[in-house]
Parts: C-alpha cells; structure tokens; sequence
C-alpha cells in the first residue's frame, strides 16, 4: 500500500482548522497527535479529530523589516502566536492591521488565506492567517 504525500495528510488541518482531543483529559492538539503526550497510555483509542475555534487572542508577535524576496511585497509583516479558545497556541500572519496597531491579548480570528503559488500558473496553496476580530 502507497502511503499519501505529507502534503496531502495535512490538508484536513490546513484548510479546516482541526486538531485532536483527548477523550481522556480533554486536551486539545494542533496539529493532530495519534495519541496524548499528557496521558499517555490511557489516551489509546481515545484521541478523536476536534474542530479548533477559530477565535483567540495574540500571545506573541513579532514584525518582520528584512524578508525573503518572495516576501518582499508584504515588509513589513506581523508573524503573530495565537492563544485560540480551546487554548491552543497557533502561528501564522496577521493581516489587515497596521503592524504598529497590534497588541499582546488582541483578539483576533483565523481566516483562509492565499499563503503561496508554485509558479505562474502552479497550485495556489492556502492556509490561515489572523485578522483583528471586530
């Protein structure tokens, strides 16, 4: 049996925001874990796929000056870490705020977002972003 590209495994978490929940303790991953780190054992069999809330607020940010030259467009840019409802920290850009406007305890809200094109007329890949939740 062929196993599927890594690529293509991810795409339930990517696009749909979805971790997993332990049965056991009710902690919550991102991204899915087969079984939980904090049970251990007693989690086997009880770990189920969990839909993440997509609302949280800003953890940590960061604001990037010198980019890569396929990000060169966006300089500057937030890179923000995101303490979601279900209390997972999550990564990723912020976008439609002025960068000198964003604030620790922000709340904010995931959105599905162009991240990258593999050429000219190649795949479009998406993934979340974050934007001020009003």
């Amino acid at each position: 049996m062929a196993s599927v590209a890594k690529e293509w495994r991810e795409i339930p978490g990517r696009y749909n925001l979805r971790g997993t929940k332990c049965g056991s303790c009710g902690k919550v991953f991102f991204p899915s874990r087969s079984f939980c780190p904090v049970c251990r054992r007693e989690s086997i069999g009880k770990v189920e796929d969990y839909k993440l809330d997509r609302h949280g607020e800003v953890y940590s940010f960061s604001v990037v000056h010198e980019a890569p030259e396929s990000c060169s467009m966006l300089k500057p840019y937030a890179v923000v870490m995101v303490r979601n409802r279900d209390g997972v920290l999550l990564s990723g850009q912020m976008v439609d705020v002025d960068v000198d406007a964003i604030e620790i305890g922000m709340p904010v809200r995931a959105v599905l977002r162009k991240l990258d094109a593999d050429g000219l007329a190649g795949v479009i890949h998406y993934g979340f972003k974050f934007t001020p939740d009003l």
